[in-house]
């Protein structure tokens, strides 16, 4: 019997324009939590989607549990025993969160010759699976009800649902509170016990010492190698990452702003009561505004529309060049829209463009030259 649960060799996946892996690997040892580690595009993502069914791949293989199997699709990566929490949530918020728990696995039952839904086991089976894992949360609450990390903590229920004995978690706890991290850690930990491969995807350094046994790094698509976490510094997991030494992380502030206040905010609320609330704040000329979020008050999507209204505001005569910073734990997807929608909303002839912050945190930083 192979020592390991899951093994993909030699994957290829290209988009039109861009080899997003290049001969990338991975390697699953059961009860082990393997963290999967690079810079923004270097195809953690792409593998995992290419693992679970959703991509294609070009080239590769995939044994698992010593069997070379071909997954199709999603559906048929679950009935195999392998789950995946997206980074990107999908919730269906008008139906309850027992609902989307059990989507398209809803128990049944016979009424004479119709089979029908057994509301009565789903919220049972839910109520149970909740206790479980030890979380507090209504499984008759409508999911559009609860918080983004409450969200998060469904969406891993969700997984562990499926009694699965891979499960991949892609930038799990982004929306999370310290509380709420330590709660994952303590499922992942008894998932680990029961013998389940967990692969764990974030840029945070200090929860990858503390919850993972392995590391495999990817870089532009390619496979790095693997080691034990415990035999790597944060240091040397940077390095590796971004294929050179850092020896000047966080240069000295060398920036001297004008006194000229380009733009004024004063109790800026939004509509939504579950969003941000009384924001005041005014940014000089020459300056870097940061708009950090912890996704615990205002959503992605609230940051994204944010930013691009208030670069809107900042478009002056005199601006030439806008640039989108992006933190680590914002998406790809989601620093290409607000890039996006900067640029669309700004008059002609100023520049946008993105750059990746680097920074382990949720938070997008507009520069105004």
């Amino acid at each position: 019997m192979s020592e390991y649960r899951l093994v993909m060799k030699g994957v290829v996946k290209t988009f039109p324009g861009v080899k997003a892996l290049d001969h990338a690997q991975l390697e699953l040892r059961p009860g082990k939590v393997m963290a999967l580690m690079g810079e923004n595009g270097a195809g953690k993502s792409t593998l995992m989607k290419c693992m679970f069914g959703i991509y294609k791949m070009d080239e590769g293989e995939i044994e698992y549990e010593g069997e070379k199997v071909v997954i199709a699709n999603p559906l048929e990566a679950l009935g195999r025993g392998i789950a995946m929490v997206h980074q990107e949530l999908q919730p269906i918020p008008a139906r309850t969160v027992a609902e989307n728990i059990w989507l398209g696995r809803y128990p049944t039952k016979k009424v004479g010759p119709i089979t029908i839904v057994d509301h009565s086991k789903m919220y049972a089976d839910t109520d149970a699976l909740l206790k479980k894992l030890k979380l507090q949360i209504n499984s008759h609450a409508k999911l559009g009800s609860l918080s983004i990390a409450q969200m998060q903590m469904v969406e891993i229920a969700k997984a562990v649902s499926a009694n699965c004995k891979v499960l991949i978690l892609d930038e799990p706890t982004s929306s999370l509170t310290a509380n709420e991290v330590e709660s994952l850690f303590r499922i992942m930990r008894e998932l680990k016990e029961q013998g389940v491969a967990l692969v764990y995807i974030s840029h945070k350094m200090d929860e990858i010492k503390v919850i993972a046994d392995e590391v495999t790094i990817m870089r532009d698509g390619h496979y790095i190698g693997k080691w034990d976490v415990a035999n790597m510094t944060k240091e040397q997991i940077i390095a590796k990452m971004v294929g050179r030494e850092l020896s000047n992380l966080f240069p000295p502030l060398e920036n001297h702003p004008s006194e000229e206040v380009m733009m004024k905010v004063e109790d800026f609320t939004s509509i939504h009561p579950r969003s941000f609330r009384h924001c005041s704040f005014e940014i000089k000329k020459g300056e870097i505004l940061a708009l950090e979020n912890g996704k615990l008050v205002a959503t992605g999507t609230d940051v994204t529309k944010v930013t691009y209204r208030l670069a809107r505001s900042m478009c002056k005569k005199d601006t030439n060049f806008i640039t989108v910073i992006s933190g680590c734990d914002v998406s790809e997807e989601d620093a290409a829209r607000t890039t996006e929608l900067v640029q669309a909303k700004c008059p002609a002839g100023i520049e946008v463009t993105h750059l990746n912050g680097g920074q382990p945190v949720y938070y997008y930083i507009i520069s105004v030259e």
